[in-house]
């Protein structure tokens, strides 16, 4: 029994390193990932992984960190002419994907919600980050919705936090596909129109990264933000109750 016992953890163990590597894999090179995948399943059944992986991470809360932005932007150059996708097929797929991963988010939360963030499993949903979106949603309502696609993790649990109560699934809805054909527009046509520039192609990788970096840049700002405003309230307590000011 302690050798099968092994046995499933080391395979176990094997499946988790498995799929980190091809998580790593994808955030740094979508561009080969697309292509294996096209020469693997053919021109057709290739648009599954990519629906599979824009709704995972739009509607699974526990994989904000799925390369949406670079894989839309990586799936708009192969539909340019002769890159072995349909930009039509592309948008159509991704907009589905996006908008029912979204979708599934949002129920997710309206049923178990409450749970899934009291036990303190997503580790992700941590209370700094709950109270950012709070405060999205005070000041910016729907608009959340939208503004939040543009924005990696943000845009996982921005449905998330709308489906504990933020939002009636209407006006959620309304918002919704607003956002998603908005996102999913902007990066695939982007990619469509200029991937096929030559200095685009030689420094894909490195175009990449930067609509990584452009895409994390608020919510990277907004974390220091937070930081030093804790600080300074932490040090601002720390002098109202020294007691040399007594």
């Amino acid at each position: 029994m302690a050798l099968v016992a092994n046995g499933l953890n080391n395979g176990r163990r094997r499946e988790d390193v498995d799929f980190i590597n091809f998580i790593i894999g994808l955030l740094q090179d979508p561009r080969g990932a697309i292509a294996g995948w096209i020469v693997a399943l053919g021109p057709g059944m290739v648009y599954t992984p990519l629906f599979l992986i824009v709704f995972i991470e739009t509607g699974v809360v526990v994989f904000p960190f799925l390369p949406g932005d670079s894989l839309l932007f990586a799936a708009g150059v192969f539909s340019a002419d002769g890159g072995g996708l349909n930009i039509i097929a592309t948008l159509v797929v991704f907009y589905a994907a996006a908008i029912l991963g979204n979708t599934s988010n949002y129920w997710i939360a309206r049923f178990f919600g409450s749970r899934i963030i009291d036990s303190g499993k997503v580790k992700a949903l941590t209370p700094e980050r709950m109270r950012k979106l709070d405060g999205f949603f005070e000041k910016y309502g729907g608009l959340t919705i939208i503004i939040t696609r543009f924005m990696p993790f943000f845009r996982t649990f921005a449905p998330f936090i709308a489906g504990t109560g933020h939002m009636n699934f209407g006006k959620f809805t309304f918002f919704n596909v607003i956002g998603g054909v908005a996102w999913v527009s902007l990066f695939v046509l982007v990619g469509y129109f200029f991937g096929g520039i030559p200095f685009v192609q030689d420094h894909f990788e490195v175009i990449v990264l930067g609509i990584v970096g452009v895409s994390v840049l608020p919510a990277f700002i907004g974390a220091i933000r937070a930081a030093l405003a804790s600080r300074a309230s932490a040090q601002s307590g720390a002098d109202s109750h020294d007691p040399a000011d007594r």
